[in-house]
């Protein structure tokens, strides 16, 4: 029995951790889910992630790609308890899956999905869980600009200076504020995402709400290619990767 590829779904608070990434000297969540899926399949295990979020940013919704030796796949597939057995309470297994030995998390996920959380009040409950923003905002205004952003795919304005993406062309399908009793949730879905997209998008749509800029001043930030030009990037306790789509799950 050779080497034998699955898919692995998790959840997770990021509040604690140096995002998902394994990175020296910090914890991270790919370090712990590593260690222990190690433990429990008694083999070294190295998960490969659909994408890397920064510390703080929470997922609902987590693939990784990872390799089993040797192993009955009824054993491999009925480990959700004993792994999460070996989790913080923060990071949670939901599901393995069998897939092809080619198989990739992150090239082979055709959309993702993020939400980020605002709220106006302050709520013990919402620490490092949500954003508080003192001023109100123009909602209606900040959704005219959301969807703005289907109309452009360069969003070089919006991505970190000196990543190792070949490209910053990504397909925007939806962006829209959604009023909620408590605050507002925005969610976003594209083909892809630059590192730190999101909360550049948001900062510069917090200024259209604020009205510090107008609808004609976002898409000339966006047309500009500059990150210099686009607004600050909000914390990052308000996002989430709620959603990771491939064509074979």
């Amino acid at each position: 029995m050779s080497k034998k590829r699955y898919f692995i779904q998790i959840a997770y608070d990021g509040s604690l951790y140096h995002g998902w990434q394994i990175q020296p000297n910090a914890i991270t969540v790919q370090e712990l889910l590593d260690k222990a899926m190690s433990t429990f399949y008694r083999q070294p295990i190295e998960t490969l992630g659909c994408g890397r979020t920064d510390a703080g940013v929470h997922a609902t919704d987590f693939y990784a790609h990872f390799d089993v030796e040797n192993l009955e796949e009824a054993k491999v597939l009925n480990a959700i308890a004993g792994i999460n057995a070996m989790l913080p309470y923060q990071v949670a297994a939901k599901k393995i899956i069998s897939v092809n030995d080619d198989a990739h998390a992150r090239f082979d996920a055709t959309a993702r999905a993020y939400k980020y959380y605002i709220h106006f009040e302050k709520d013990p409950f919402k620490l490092n869980r949500s954003w508080l923003v003192k001023d109100r905002l123009d909602v209606e205004q900040m959704n005219q600009a959301a969807d703005l952003l289907l109309n452009y795919t360069d969003f070089s304005c919006f991505s970190k200076s000196n990543t190792q993406t070949f490209t910053n062309n990504c397909k925007i399908t939806e962006a829209r504020f959604e009023e909620k009793e408590d605050g507002l949730v925005f969610t976003v879905q594209a083909d892809r995402f630059l590192r730190n997209m999101v909360r550049a998008i948001m900062g510069t749509l917090v200024r259209i709400g604020k009205h510090e800029i107008t609808l004609t001043d976002f898409s000339e930030i966006i047309e500009s290619k500059n990150r210099s030009n686009a607004g600050q990037s909000v914390p990052a306790c308000g996002l989430y990767l709620v959603k990771v789509e491939y064509p074979y799950i």
